[in-house]
């Protein structure tokens, strides 16, 4: 199956039709610059593409997260990040946290490592932790950076400075956006696969624009971004865009108003940083990670209603909902691919 073929997923494959023609219909309402290009999968075909679990795989195996994230007061960014990097398979998370707040992220944090580094006043990450960040980066699979980091000038100095010198998969989140605000094509230099997870506000300060502009036509924004950036754009929100610099869009259909709750968006950081450590392609990573995080609170939300759900309740989720993406797709590969796989092309806006 080639990259092209991962699009969506269709929830309910024995209804496959007219699942795929409600999903277009609201996303043409949602997405307007979607084109005929754009299609529909199923949940096998998503199954499909998840990183292998050998059975004689350690944690070596599966990959090294390293997780650049918090500051005073958001401590709880980090811890999330690092969970969903370990919800989504990540055999090993460490979090490299300003010095001061290390003591607190020990003891919130049981399975995921802590690292101090170079911090200010207000133990926030100073720019001088900018060499110990590239070393740490280097010996991890890939990195996580910019969850509740904060806006202080310091810190951003320290990502623009850092970015371009960790080649290990990166993804880019929250706080760490700001620090390219209306300069995406800094992104650009960078050596290794990058994954920008902008929610409409952060997309508008890259491409200065105001959020209502960029969710007047989320695919146009998306794709712009994608070039400009040469990353792989997953934009946050109703229909959620993946769109890669080479032109490629994805709308995704999972996910929905439950997901309007603090600390999700972190959790989706550490899912795609996880999938990116796993080994998986930047593009297959947002993809994968948009689905899947968006599916968990489809079926929490199914059993408890649209509001309430926090976000270490949908990183908890997260392996269950992987497992059913594994087995479907392993039911699949007994059926007619008429069964299971449908491509639909969304009407010209």
């Amino acid at each position: 199956m080639s990259a092209a073929d991962l699009v969506l997923s269709i929830l309910v494959p024995a209804q496959a039709t007219a699942a795929a023609e409600r999903v277009a219909g609201a996303i043409a309402e949602t997405a307007p610059g979607v084109s005929g290009a754009t299609q529909l999968l199923t949940r096998a075909a998503a199954g499909a593409r998840l990183p292998e679990r050998p059975a004689a795989g350690h944690k070596g195996t599966f990959g090294h997260v390293l997780v650049v994230a918090g500051s005073e007061g958001k401590t709880g960014a980090a811890s999330l990040a690092a969970e969903g990097a370990a919800r989504a398979g990540a055999g090993l998370v460490s979090i490299a946290c300003p010095a001061g707040l290390n003591d607190i992220l020990e003891i919130k944090c049981t399975e995921a490592m802590t690292v101090p580094v170079p911090d200010t006043s207000d133990r926030s990450f100073a720019a001088r932790a900018a060499s110990v960040l590239t070393e740490l980066a280097a010996e991890r699979s890939a990195v996580a950076l910019g969850p509740g980091i904060g806006r202080g000038a310091e810190t951003l100095k320290l990502v623009r400075d850092v970015v371009p010198l960790i080649t290990k998969p990166l993804v880019i989140d929250a706080d760490g956006l700001f620090a390219f605000a209306g300069e995406p094509e800094r992104l650009a230099e960078r050596r290794g696969a990058t994954v920008l997870t902008p929610h409409p506000g952060e997309a508008g300060s890259l491409l200065n624009a105001k959020p209502a502009e960029i969710n007047r036509d989320r695919v146009a924004a998306a794709r712009a971004l994608a070039e400009r950036s040469a990353a792989v754009v997953l934009l946050k929100g109703a229909a959620t865009v993946v769109a890669a610099p080479d032109g490629q869009i994805l709308v995704n259909p999972t996910g929905g108003p439950a997901l309007g709750s603090g600390g999700t968006g972190d959790v989706l950081t550490g899912v795609v940083a996880g999938l990116l450590a796993q080994g998986c392609s930047a593009f297959d990573a947002a993809a994968l990670a948009a689905f899947v995080h968006g599916a968990a609170a489809d079926r929490m939300a199914a059993a408890a209603g649209p509001s309430g759900l926090l976000a270490g309740e949908l990183a908890r989720a997260l392996p269950g909902e992987f497992e059913s993406l594994r087995r479907r797709a392993s039911e699949a590969a007994e059926e007619p691919a008429a069964e299971w796989g449908l491509a639909v092309s969304f009407p010209e806006p």
